[in-house]
């Protein structure tokens, strides 16, 4: 059968569905919030009381935990979210932008801005959805701020350097904020963020009080959230997401072996043309012409809590290494350690970046809404499959990515809805093709 006959089928389909009326045009558009709490470990909920976000799993999915991308950091693990892409093939490999030519280094809020770190070949959902006839909005999320081919997102809004990320009041307007774009501005697909727990976690350790208090914090903004969405009548059409980019480790500060690149023998930082180290568990080297199998065979039994590679034989597990902004040594140190360079400083009681395979990086997932079904809890899974997701949410037609839209199709409701939805992205599909 040709494409213009699947066509005329399909479109038999949805009219007969509608008594003669198209469906296309009575259906209103499904509408998507995607919720991002960062640094929310997977099991934060287990040791405080949270019911809201309790109440959200008994009304929709919970997956025991999400496994994020590797390597373990904020914008490489969100920009996942959004492309469905592994780290290596999306190309956002750090949350700081550097070039190994002129050893640049910015920091993590000035990158947000800088649009060619972001947009080098990889369309987040926002433009795929903009370009598929949707408005879409971005609320301090990280790669929202920037333009991809040239286009921006429909509205945005880009938190400041010196932004205070645990203001309960301020959250409430941003949740305000959110359900009129929603309401006023007919966004179809919003990603809203919060600097929080990560924050507290860094600051004063995953097992802290400090951090206990932050989770209930959180537990009360997503019932502001839940409540705010019955409120603008939105319960029927809006389906929420609420989820984070990684988990969070205790630091082992004071231990007696930490990882000191400045006291290891032999080692050299004359031998170094660029370094990215002094960033939690990761780093990157390039060595001087010549000096790279010295250099490599002086650290890769350094220390035994530091995995250093060359490039091409880093575990491909990781789904890291295979891209132009990886340099040729590149490492990783087991859970609880951190990367000292040419100091040895550490700040924070905790951390993240850490293999993805750890369970203090794993993270949560919680959906609720008109299209998902009420009280299943699923089995962990890849957050590269939650693209997909969104976009059989919305409707459209996804990039190519990493993920497979059968992975979290259990947990959406059978029916006349889901079925309707599938038409309307064969439709889509074929109307691109002919």
């Amino acid at each position: 059968m040709g494409h213009s006959a699947v066509l005329s089928v399909a479109l038999a389909i949805l009219l007969a569905w509608g008594n003669g009326a198209p469906i296309l045009q009575e259906r209103p558009q499904n509408k998507l919030l995607l919720v991002s709490f960062d640094g929310f470990r997977w099991n934060y909920d287990q040791d405080v009381d949270t019911p809201n976000l309790d109440a959200m799993a008994r009304d929709g999915v919970k997956a025991r935990y999400m496994t994020p991308a590797f390597i373990t950091l904020t914008s490489p693990c969100h920009f996942t979210l959004v492309t469905g892409k592994y780290i290596e093939n999306h190309g956002v490999v750090h949350n700081m932008f550097y070039n190994t030519t002129t050893k640049v280094k910015l920091p993590y809020h000035t990158t947000l801005g800088i649009q060619r770190w972001w947009d080098n070949g990889s369309m987040p959902i926002w433009i795929t959805a903009q370009r598929q006839g949707l408005k879409t909005g971005s609320f301090f999320y990280p790669g929202g701020n920037v333009t991809y081919q040239g286009e921006a997102v429909t509205l945005s809004r880009k938190e400041g350097i010196l932004h205070n990320y645990k203001d309960e009041k301020e959250w409430r307007a941003n949740v305000d904020a959110v359900m009129k774009w929603f309401t006023e501005e007919d966004v179809a697909l919003v990603t809203l963020y919060f600097g929080e727990p990560d924050s507290t976690g860094h600051r004063y350790g995953p097992e802290s009080p400090e951090r206990k208090e932050m989770v209930r914090q959180v537990d009360r903004t997503v019932g502001y959230l839940r409540d705010s969405i019955k409120s603008h009548n939105l319960t029927d059409s809006l389906d929420l997401i609420i989820t984070s980019d990684h988990g969070m480790t205790t630091v082992y500060k004071n231990a007696s072996d930490l990882i000191e690149f400045h006291k290891f023998p032999n080692f050299n930082f004359g031998d170094i043309e660029f370094e990215l180290l002094d960033y939690g568990p990761n780093g990157m080297l390039i060595p001087k012409e010549g000096m790279l199998e010295k250099v490599y065979s002086v650290l890769k039994d350094a220390h035994p809590r530091l995995h250093v590679y060359k490039k091409e034989d880093f575990p491909k597990n990781f789904h890291y290494a295979n891209n132009s902004r990886i340099t040729p040594l590149l490492m990783y140190s087991d859970l609880g350690y951190v990367i000292h360079g040419r100091l040895s400083v550490q700040f924070n009681k905790g951390e993240h970046g850490f293999n993805n395979q750890d369970m203090d990086m794993k993270t949560i997932f919680r959906a609720v809404g008109p299209n998902f079904k009420a009280g299943l809890e699923v089995e962990p899974f890849e957050s590269i499959h939650v693209y997909e997701l969104m976009c059989q949410l919305l409707g459209i037609v996804p990039e190519p990515n990493d993920g497979h839209p059968g992975v979290l199709q259990p947990m959406l409701r059978s029916g006349e809805s889901l079925l309707l939805m599938a038409l309307t992205g064969v439709l889509m599909i074929l109307a691109k093709v002919t």
